[in-house]
């Protein structure tokens, strides 16, 4: 469920975002208040994925994922400009990300095992 909450952070973040475009520096009034609701809500969402998250992967994977999500509505909604570098950056947020998620299991996997053989040493001294 924490996942969930993340992901509709995300969302939630994305079209908060989106509607700081939409707004126009504040002049279009339903955009600029659903700036403050869906920033509100993607914050809330997020702080409550964190009951079973990490902060630290949690937030990296909001950001990241939020970052290439609106860089690609910048380039395919609003027609910003598009390039090998800007494609390659979005490309390495994304590796990131991924390699975030593949260390975190990595690293429970670690700690699992450390666990099971400190489990074991301290039979072996009661015995």
């Amino acid at each position: 469920m924490s996942w969930v909450l993340l992901l509709l952070g995300i969302l939630s973040e994305v079209i908060g975002t989106t509607s700081m475009k939409l707004s126009e520096g504040f002049t279009k009034l339903l955009p600029s208040i659903t700036i403050f609701v869906f920033y509100g809500l993607s914050l809330t969402l997020v702080t409550l994925s964190l009951k079973h998250i990490d902060v630290s992967m949690a937030y990296a994977i909001w950001s990241g994922v939020g970052t290439a999500i609106i860089a690609a509505i910048g380039i395919l909604y609003f027609k910003e400009s598009v390039s090998i570098m800007k494609i390659l950056s979005i490309a390495a947020i994304i590796a990131g990300v991924i390699g975030l998620h593949i260390s975190d299991g990595i690293h429970e996997k670690k700690a699992s095992v450390s666990h099971i053989q400190w489990k074991k040493e301290i039979k072996e001294l009661q015995t």
